[in-house]
């Protein structure tokens, strides 16, 4: 671990310490008292970047923690990060391409190639209140929106995802807004969707529109768990581009082979009736300009070899154009001087290989242990399809808490394998799923472990909206199958998944005692009663043996006057059959008798 993620750690730890101290009160209620999201306030504690000195603030304060005594630990902490964090800002600047991950709104000057489908899209939200932009996965949808319509627009611009959690995530970017708390928000929305063309209203400017752009639009199929969320998204959004007097218009980004989820939803088929623009390939010029211009624009220049090599191998291939950005940033990494070479190119793998290459060079600068970590992070950010057609999901930084993890999430981010924002993570792009043969055999080959741990995520996320209740629990089979996951692939499992499993546990071993002690108590109510039935039967067995003992002596009493011989009989086989006084006596009596009558 580097000195710089070695500070981000420690004041990590120190946060999450404070927070114990505290009593180890929820994220959610934090937020509620600290007046930042859920997300803000987990990221901080997470040590992958150091938090505002606002949001640790509010963070300690909320902890009823030391305000001045963390005000010089972060001031302390962000002199040490300076002079790193400014290495890499001009690192960044420098380099012309973007490799795997999308352009946003800050790359906007090196975004080429796609003007016409940017013009395309601006005139027909002009015409339209909502419209829907469809491509293929690597088509370049989120760069054409971020870095060409979002800048290019002469409107107020909200860009967001939707995420797992679409009504959240909505709140949370109209509340850097208008600055108010987006927990606040978010529970305005709940309560009358209505309220939501009142607050895009309140941060629209006077005399302006407001263009929303969904990006990735097809997350809220693939990540929303909550079927009537995902309904109440897609339904809020057409009223809000539709409502009388409405002065927002909003753009989609979907992938094409969602289009059918699309149309399982009436609302937005009327929506997006005459109003949809597809992606396709670039044209060989579009091309061109997309992988010249960008290095001219820093005053860089490409082999007329290499462009002619570049869009040969990119032509009539579908998806191909991360696979390319990425190819070329690798070639940029090898230049010779200020001239992208196509023997550099060539070193790198070209555009088949580029990527695999600097995915198996980030795996193994990896110890065993890491290497272990990092397949759990990969993983974890892939979303299994039943038909095989995985995709890319995000995840919240607060669902890795080990400083481990986190070291491994920032070698993976310097890589570009996955990008990293304020408080999630995610891979830079679902290239890496179909191309990267390491990753796709972590998918195969363990596909029914990973279905599991869905499974799980998905039980600890209704466990936690419960309010915890113990009724939704994993128990029996279910249960054995994640304290077994836990133990072989922890790290796969985000803390709330943890705690959901440990919570399981336990109330298992409370029933189990509950159980035990129920048992106990039969056995020992059964043994009492099986005591008694003994004793009971001793007693009655006894009681007719003498019975019939005082028969045979009454009997051979009865006979000493008549049959003599009969009766000491009888009084030998009581005495034979219970010696005692009685039957000894009456034996006795009788061979007396015998012998004075001889």
């Amino acid at each position: 671990m580097t000195s710089e993620d070695e500070v981000l750690a420690e004041f990590a730890r120190g946060l999450r310490a404070l927070r114990k101290t505290a009593g180890d009160p929820t994220y959610r209620a934090l937020s509620a008292a600290a007046h930042y999201s859920v997300t803000s306030l987990a990221a901080a504690a997470s040590g992958q970047k150091l938090p505002t000195l606002a949001v640790t603030t509010a963070y300690v304060r909320a902890c009823s923690g030391n305000v001045e005594e963390w005000e010089r630990r972060w001031r302390h902490a962000a002199a040490h990060l300076a002079t790193a964090d400014e290495r890499a800002t001009v690192a960044s600047e420098q380099a012309p391409y973007r490799g795997l991950v999308a352009f946003d709104e800050s790359d906007s000057k090196l975004f080429f190639g796609r003007e016409r489908v940017v013009r395309e899209v601006l005139d027909l939200i002009r015409d339209k209140r909502l419209v829907g932009l469809f491509g293929a996965s690597g088509a370049g949808k989120t760069s054409v929106l971020r870095a060409g319509v979002a800048p290019a627009c002469e409107e107020d611009v909200v860009v967001f995802s939707p995420g797992a959690q679409p009504l959240e995530e909505w709140a949370v970017h109209v509340a850097a807004r208008c600055m108010e708390s987006p927990v606040q928000i978010a529970e305005e929305f709940r309560a009358d969707p209505a309220n939501i063309a009142v607050r895009m209203r309140s941060i629209t400017r006077e005399g302006h529109d407001l263009l929303l752009i969904v990006d990735q639009f097809e997350e809220v199929f693939t990540l929303c768990a909550n079927l009537a969320e995902c309904a109440w998204f897609i339904r809020a959004l057409v009223e809000v581009a539709h409502a009388p007097g409405s002065r927002c218009r909003v753009i989609l980004g979907v992938r094409a082979d969602f289009y059918g989820r699309c149309g399982e939803h009436g609302e937005l088929v009327d929506a997006l009736r005459d109003s949809q623009v597809l992606l396709g390939p670039m044209t060989p010029e579009e091309l061109r300009r997309a992988i010249v211009k960008p290095a001219a624009v820093n005053g860089y220049q490409l082999e007329a070899d290499l462009v002619t090599r570049l869009i040969v191998d990119t032509t009539g291939r579908a998806g191909v154009l991360p696979l390319l950005s990425h190819a070329v940033l690798e070639t940029w990494h090898r230049r010779r001087g200020m001239t992208l070479t196509l023997a550099g190119y060539e070193a790198a793998g070209g555009i088949d290989h580029a990527v695999v290459r600097t995915a198996e060079s980030a795996f193994d600068r990896l110890d065993e242990h890491h290497r272990r970590i990092a397949e759990d992070v990969f993983v974890r950010l892939v979303v299994l399809n039943d038909s095989g057609d995985d995709t890319k999901r995000r995840a919240g930084l607060e669902e890795w808490i080990d400083p481990a993890v986190l070291s491994v999430i920032n070698l993976l981010a310097r890589a570009r394998l996955v990008t990293v924002d304020r408080d999630s993570v995610e891979l830079a792009h679902e290239a890496l799923i179909a191309h990267w043969p390491r990753l796709r055999g972590w998918l195969t080959e363990d596909r029914a472990a990973l279905l599991a741990h869905r499974q799980v995520a998905d039980a600890a996320h209704m466990w936690e909206d419960l309010g915890r209740d113990p009724a939704a629990l994993y128990r029996g089979v279910l249960l054995s199958r994640a304290v077994g996951l836990l133990r072989t692939r922890r790290h796969l499992m985000s803390a709330k998944e943890q705690r959901f499993v440990a919570a399981a546990q336990s109330a298992a071993r409370g029933r189990r005692y509950r159980i035990f002690g129920a048992v106990a108590i039969v056995v020992i109510v059964l043994l009492a009663a099986t005591l008694y039935t003994v004793r009971t039967a001793q007693d009655n067995a006894s009681g007719k043996q003498e019975a019939m003992v005082q028969r045979l002596v009454n009997d051979a009493r009865s006979l000493r006057s008549t049959d003599l011989s009969l009766a000491s009989q009888l009084a030998l086989t009581a005495h034979h059959i219970q010696p005692g006084v009685m039957t000894r006596s009456a034996v006795l009596d009788l061979e007396a008798q015998h012998n004075a009558d001889g």
